[in-house]
């Protein structure tokens, strides 16, 4: 196997267990990852097999070894973060466009989730190793709140809530077109696409509950500005549920369907407002980030 991790263990590591050892040395591997392959008999010391809490003595030789595949892991990277709230069991940020939340679909590079490790290297053995303390995401066109865990209790905590639909989420969104109704409720089952596995529709396979609550805020000549809270957390869910109404966001290249008459440059579409209790307070918190300057520009151009 390769690549390979060789090292000798100095008179300073004495004593020290080989597990945290090693998650102090081989930075590209996170605390899973070293206990996974201890387990699977490909960490050795002086030649033998490793045991997570041996105690290294001066002069050891430790030797890991992982595959090719196994080395596109996750990697931190300095990204500048727009830091909403930092305590010691979360962290709030202000997510902008363009920028993928996790790795996927064979991109590992240019995340939320690498700047995070970089920013807060703690979050590394919180939840999945691609996905570190990530508890809900924004598509990589959507802007705004995202909250991350900072910690194994919160992160279980703050799951439980989202999977309960315990969590108030209020995004801005600009449509095409006027609604009858000011204020209303779409209800239409989601499902995947059977013609295209990356696009959501209300007539997919699978179909799975969808609710989103919205209200008008403001209405221009071809556009409405709206305040949408959905209840349940769909892929792609506020998009699809519009775009089938006749209603697409502006700027949304994937579901919009009408060629728009203003540029648009991106999609319109800000998590405005995230509110829940806190995991460890138990304090009810709300955290919000204004438009970001691109959308306000948009909506003066159509005054």
């Amino acid at each position: 196997m390769s690549p390979s991790l060789d090292l000798v263990a100095g008179p300073q590591e004495a004593g020290r267990r080989l597990d945290i050892f090693l998650s102090g040395k081989a930075g590209s591997l996170t605390r899973s990852q070293i206990k996974k392959f201890i387990i699977q008999d490909r960490v050795r010391v002086n030649g033998r097999s490793g045991k997570p809490g041996y105690k290294l003595r001066p002069g050891d030789r430790v030797e890991v070894e992982w595959t090719e595949e196994e080395d596109r892991r996750l990697r931190p990277e300095p990204l500048q973060l727009d830091i909403l709230h930092a305590d010691e069991h979360l962290i709030v940020v202000n997510k902008p466009p363009g920028l993928t939340v996790h790795p996927g679909a064979g991109r590992w590079g240019g995340t939320l989730a690498g700047g995070l490790l970089a920013r807060f290297p703690e979050v590394a053995d919180i939840g999945p190793q691609e996905r570190p303390g990530i508890v809900h995401r924004l598509d990589k066109d959507t802007s705004g709140v995202m909250v991350i865990a900072r910690r194994p209790e919160a992160y279980s905590r703050l799951q439980r809530m989202f999977k309960n639909r315990e969590v108030r989420k209020t995004y801005l969104g600009l449509i095409w077109g006027k609604l009858a109704q000011k204020e209303g409720r779409i209800a239409w089952a989601i499902g995947r696409s059977t013609k295209d596995g990356q696009r959501f529709t209300v007539r997919g396979r699978k179909p799975r509950e969808a609710l989103t609550l919205y209200k008008v805020l403001k209405e221009y000549k071809d556009f409405s500005l709206l305040e949408i809270k959905p209840v349940t957390g769909r892929t792609h869910q506020i998009r699809v549920h519009f775009a089938a109404s006749g209603h697409p966001l502006a700027g949304d290249p994937r579901y919009g369907h009408r060629r728009p008459k203003t540029s648009i440059p991106r999609l319109f579409l800000h998590a405005y407002k995230l509110g829940f209790v806190h995991p460890a307070t138990g304090e009810s918190v709300e955290f919000s980030a204004p438009l970001p300057p691109e959308l306000e520009d948009i909506l003066r151009t159509l005054d």
